[in-house]
């Protein structure tokens, strides 16, 4: 499975490459705003990208409403510390399949991303 990671921060970019390679998904990218993350998704079309919620540039929100096409076909699974309500329910009704508030529990990650696979 190919994952794009999407976060400002360095560190969680970082630890979500080695936890996910650790347990053998490929990183085809990594984006650290918005715009580069629409940039790589289009041009990599990744099976799965992990999206903060928070950008320095725009919503993770936004990035997904402009990705939601009819031939975008990434799962998007939104990351971040934001886990109120509506900060939850706007990305599932604009295509996200799940919403992990942070700090996670590592393994509920990658029980998300077996699950996400088995489906497709």
């Amino acid at each position: 499975m190919r994952v794009l990671i999407v976060d400002d921060s360095t560190y969680i970019r970082s630890s979500l490459r080695t936890l996910l390679e650790q347990n053998g998904y490929e990183i085809v990218g990594e984006a650290k705003n918005g715009e580069m993350a629409i940039d790589l998704a289009m041009e990599l079309s990744p099976d799965v990208i992990t999206l903060d919620n928070i950008l320095p540039d725009m919503t993770g929100l936004d990035v997904l409403k402009t990705l939601n096409t009819d031939d975008f076909t990434s799962k998007v699974i939104m990351i971040s510390a934001v886990g109120h309500l509506s900060a939850i329910v706007d990305p599932m009704n604009n295509g996200a399949k799940h919403y992990l508030v942070k700090p996670f529990d590592n393994s509920e990650l990658i029980a998300i991303l077996k699950q996400l696979d088995e489906e497709s």
